[in-house]
């Protein structure tokens, strides 16, 4: 009978723990394929011409998006790029980068957070996704 109750407690205290390995590699921060499907599209249409296919831009022209500290840092800044644009030289990681970059302010909030969330983790990237209330949220604070 002990050995029946002792099999029983393994059994219980191993499933415990298959779940709870389970639900965090379900939890963990998933990018939703949707997301990154419909990112590439519009990467496709919208950034492809300046930053190509591999993300890898034009050395002092087009900045890279390939683990830069602008694409994988701050969400806001990024998200402010592509509502504003460039009109200056801008320093990225040690290098300058010259040519302007146009607002990209037509774009929905829920395209921009997923074209976001697209570069965060293409390119060799591995970061969190934009959320279009994320992006709703700035855009609004840009028109006051």
């Amino acid at each position: 009978m002990k050995n029946v109750l002792a099999a029983m407690f393994l059994i219980v205290a191993f499933s415990g723990y298959v779940n709870a390995q389970t639900k965090k590699k379900i939890t963990a921060t998933a990018i939703p394929s949707a997301a990154m499907e419909h990112g590439a599209k519009i990467y496709t249409v919208n950034c492809l011409t300046c930053h190509f296919i591999d993300g890898g831009g034009v050395p002092n022209m087009n900045p890279p998006l390939v683990k830069t500290s602008w694409v994988l840092g701050d969400k806001t800044r990024l998200i402010k790029v592509v509502l504003n644009g460039f009109k200056e030289n801008v320093a990225i990681d040690g290098q300058t980068y010259s040519n302007n970059m146009a607002p990209h302010n037509f774009l929905k909030d829920d395209e921009i957070a997923d074209v976001l969330t697209y570069i965060r983790n293409s390119f060799g990237n591995k970061a969190s996704a934009v959320k279009a209330a994320e992006v709703k949220a700035i855009r609004a604070t840009a028109k006051k």
